[in-house]
């Protein structure tokens, strides 16, 4: 549904641009017959000067079709990279190098310079656009503190969800930085041929929203690009660059970004964190709801998720009985308690 109306807005947007467009070629086929008004000697090029007019038009539309893809982030970058390709070759021009010599061979050289220096230049900015945006942060018009902290967030803590809810508690105390390439891949998630791929992704787009529904939290969506076999090293040079956390449930990616020296938030360490502690001869309260795997025995579980095993307590299954620990084990889902009942008083 979510692409379908990605889709539609798409082609409205083009809709748009093609009535502008047009409009746009027309004026420019004017304005060549205009001109051949203004100057006596063109005269009878009226038609001719009218197609170069509109040709021109057409040009200019064909370059636009093909900057389709590039972001104002691009644009920053390429101006960056122009405007130091720009002052470098100054520099050299004006050096002493250059200061005796044929002219001819001056003037070929500072050329060169100014061509190719602006060039790599280029080259350098637009290929690491990215690192740009982080050097400068201003460059997006969106007076961000920089020393506010950050937590960058992959796809698999999108559908994984919990992160909406740990956020709406209020234990994410800086900002949530997603990058567009996250976005990118939970929409192909989304738009699956595989159900099961399928209803991930529209889980992940569900947290999404629940995140932006969030008043109090500040989402951010970090313009960086990436292939689809480049992500996880993408979200590790981000969270090492922003100086950011990175919060995963994916094992592997953790573990690059622990090598990286990036620290990795996991929504299973803060269960665990949140865990009460239970001591031996403890009194608690706990519902049975079935029977144990030993003869006499019932199995209930307490709020955070810990299994309670009772003894001798299998005829109160179903029920709400006050049980003493007894011993406390831990386990590959967590932990388990191990009670007996207690006189009722």
């Amino acid at each position: 549904m979510r692409s379908k109306l990605f889709r539609i807005c798409f082609t409205s947007m083009n809709r748009t641009l093609f009535p502008i467009r047009l409009v746009f070629v027309l004026i420019c086929a004017a304005a060549g017959y205009l001109v051949c008004l203004a100057v006596p000697d063109w005269d009878n090029h009226r038609v001719l000067a009218t197609f170069f007019g509109g040709g021109l038009g057409l040009l200019l539309v064909l370059i636009d079709v093909m900057l389709k893809g590039f972001s104002l982030r691009g644009l920053s970058a390429l101006t960056f990279g122009l405007a130091v390709g720009t002052i470098m070759s100054h520099l050299v021009s004006v050096s002493p190098l250059l200061k005796e010599g044929d002219p001819q061979v001056i003037f070929l050289v500072r050329l060169a310079l100014f061509l190719g220096v602006t060039y790599l230049c280029t080259v350098i900015a637009l290929r690491g656009k990215d690192e740009f945006n982080l050097v400068i942060p201003y460059v997006r018009f969106v007076p961000h503190e920089v020393d506010v902290p950050l937590v960058v967030v992959d796809t698999s803590a999108l559908i994984d969800g919990r992160i909406a809810r740990i956020c709406e508690a209020g234990f994410i105390p800086g900002a949530l930085v997603i990058p567009r390439f996250v976005l990118n891949e939970l929409q192909a998630v989304a738009d699956s041929s595989d159900p099961t791929r399928r209803a991930r992704g529209r889980r992940g787009l569900d947290t999404l929203n629940e995140l932006r529904r969030i008043k109090r939290l500040d989402l951010r969506i970090h313009e960086s690009e990436a292939k689809r076999g480049e992500i996880d090293a993408k979200l590790v040079f981000l969270a090492t660059s922003m100086k950011a956390k990175l919060l995963t449930v994916d094992e592997n990616l953790a573990k690059l970004a622990d090598f990286h020296g990036v620290i990795g938030l996991h929504p299973a360490d803060l269960a665990r964190a949140l865990q009460p502690t239970y001591a031996v001869g403890e009194p608690i309260e706990v519902d049975l709801v079935k029977a144990g795997k030993d003869e006499g025995q019932a199995v209930g579980y307490l709020p955070d998720g810990s299994m309670v095993v009772v003894n001798d307590a299998a005829r109160s299954v179903g029920q709400r009985v006050r049980a003493e620990i007894v011993g406390v084990a831990p386990s590959g889902n967590g932990r388990i308690i191990f009670a007996r009942p207690m006189a009722r008083e």
